[in-house]
């Protein structure tokens, strides 16, 4: 297995593949606006949908830098502004499940395409290869997917244990 096709078979575990974990569509399946929008009472947890925007948020901009189209993010946008979440109906819910698969499957058709040497490729002013963001980001998912399990498990709606094969 070469490293771009190492890269892919993270990507797709994070995302929709159960490997070691329940992937991020799992972890989503069947969520109400109501329940992606819980938070336990009195404390400062970001919300299931709050870190489903974050992650939208660093995916479409990995997905910018891969297509040419990054442009500069304001001086002053904080990461705790990227779980800002605007509108909070059923149709906005879906919209943004709909924004993650898109996003999630544009970078994927990205990482199938590469070359092996692409996986080293680092974008003007970054010190990062693409190879490397790509893996943080799928590290990233599983830190936010776990998250989102645990929140699901305090509202009741996520099972206290799983069985699988």
């Amino acid at each position: 297995m070469n490293k771009v096709e190492l890269l892919l078979h993270g990507w797709d575990s994070c995302y929709e593949k159960e490997d070691w974990y329940p992937p991020l569509t799992d972890a989503l399946k069947e969520l109400s606006a109501e329940q992606a929008n819980w938070r336990p009472a009195g404390e400062h947890v970001n919300t299931i949908w709050e870190n489903v925007h974050h992650l939208i948020f660093y995916k479409e901009r990995l997905l910018k830098r891969m297509t040419g189209e990054e442009s500069d993010y304001p001086e002053d946008l904080t990461n705790d502004d990227t779980f800002a979440v605007q509108s909070m109906s059923t149709k906005d819910w879906q919209e943004t499940l709909s924004r993650l698969q898109s996003v999630h499957q544009g970078i994927r058709d990205h990482i199938a395409r590469w070359e092996e040497g692409e996986f080293e490729h680092i974008y003007p002013n970054r010190t990062l290869s693409v190879g490397r963001w790509v893996n943080s980001l799928i590290l990233h998912d599983a830190y936010h997917t776990g998250q989102i399990m645990f929140i699901r498990k305090l509202q009741g709606t996520w099972p206290s244990r799983r069985f699988f094969d």
